[in-house]
């Protein structure tokens, strides 16, 4: 077992960091509302931390999943972050959804001070936090990555190591691109499914046996047609995700005509106030 600390408690990091503590592991976890970290550990056993540093000194590992690149540095690099006070060897394994510039930016600072950095985006959702089902895409050494692998799977039922430094960032960009025409698709057939006079649910259950089916239509089909979307992954997220595809494909020279149709349809869906539904919102905009 590990000693590993867990810095952000949203709903992803929460039940991620009680995975591990379930799972054995000695866990010290970091939030920036201490409220939260207080209520982790009554529900999981373990201890808290006052800041980043203090929650990553002596640790094996250091696991993070917080909003953005700004945050990322904050919790690493800025005042009282992590990597002040991670020993020589240790490696931080980085959650969030972020650009692959930071993460490049900080495996290069933590190679210097003698840490490993492993970007690791996961894909799943919060019912894929809560049931220890995500999917983790990797980038970093092949070495510190195995390290980590068995403990990664403390809440995931996928793990993989896709190139160096950066790679499992830009894989996370090629699932959220998927899923972003995918859902606009989804959404689409459905409208048109009700508007036909169909019952919607009984074209979902036939159509996703055959080769329109999909996680999305599994999962989201029929809380669409019931117009519910008080889930996991909301639209805010989506855009900020989509922002960081739609930088990247400037870089590399990618044309991402779909998911920049899209991130302007999510926009839309703010403009409703659905900045907190889920991103399955996307058929209130047909159905307005």
């Amino acid at each position: 077992m590990a000693k590993v600390a867990f810095i952000g408690l949203g709903v992803m990091g929460y039940p991620m960091a009680g995975h591990l503590q379930s799972k054995g592991h000695d866990v010290t976890v970091y939030n920036r509302t201490s409220a939260k970290a207080e209520d982790w550990v009554k529900k999981y056993g373990g201890s808290m931390a006052l800041t980043p540093s203090e929650a990553a000194k002596g640790q094996d590992v250091v696991f993070a999943c917080v909003g953005n690149d700004d945050d990322l540095r904050g919790v690493t690099t800025g005042a009282d972050g992590a990597f002040q006070n991670m020993g020589k060897g240790a490696v931080f394994v980085d959650h969030t959804t972020a650009s692959a510039e930071v993460a490049r930016e900080l495996s290069s600072i933590a190679s210097e001070a003698g840490i490993e950095f492993i970007d690791a985006p996961v894909s799943g959702g919060q019912a894929g936090a809560e049931n220890g089902l995500l999917t983790v895409m990797c980038g970093g050494d092949e070495a510190a990555y195995a390290r980590v692998e068995e403990i990664i799977m403390c809440f995931a039922q996928a793990s993989r190591l896709m190139g160096t430094s950066g790679a499992g960032q830009l894989t996370k960009m090629v699932n959220q691109i998927c899923i972003a025409g995918l859902v606009q698709g989804l959404s689409e057939g459905l409208a048109f499914a009700q508007k036909s006079g169909l019952d919607g649910k009984a074209v979902v259950d036939v159509i996703s046996k055959g080769a329109a089916g999909s996680w999305q239509m599994a999962n989201r089909g029929h809380t669409m047609i019931d117009d519910e979307f008080e889930f996991g992954f909301a639209v805010d997220w989506m855009r900020k995700d989509l922002g960081i595809c739609l930088e990247e494909a400037k870089n590399n020279g990618t044309s991402l005509d779909v998911a920049k149709m899209v991130d302007g349809y999510y926009a839309e869906v703010q403009e409703m106030g659905g900045g907190r539904w889920d991103t399955s919102s996307l058929i209130r905009r047909l159905n307005k």
